[in-house]
């Protein structure tokens, strides 16, 4: 799994966990669906630490408590 795909899984993981939709996320954030919907599908290659940082406020979690899910343990290195 690859860094983009880890941060949309725990993104989508953390809002189902809430009964969450993307708008619900946005809202609660105070960012744009688009943005959400951007790193969700992809779009977002390289999705900011600030954004991500945001997202978690929205969801009342640390950015610690984010990347700490098992997928990031286990990202492979993206430079080659």
């Amino acid at each position: 799994m690859d860094t983009r795909s880890a941060v949309a899984n725990r993104i989508t993981v953390l809002c189902g966990r809430r009964g969450w939709t993307i708008h619900k996320l946005a809202t609660e954030s105070g960012v744009s669906p688009s943005t959400v919907k951007s790193i969700l599908y992809g779009r977002s290659k390289n999705p900011g630490i600030v954004t991500l940082k945001i997202l978690c406020d929205g969801l009342g979690i640390s950015l610690e408590e984010f990347f700490s899910a098992p997928e990031f343990r286990q990202l492979e290195q993206e430079l080659q």
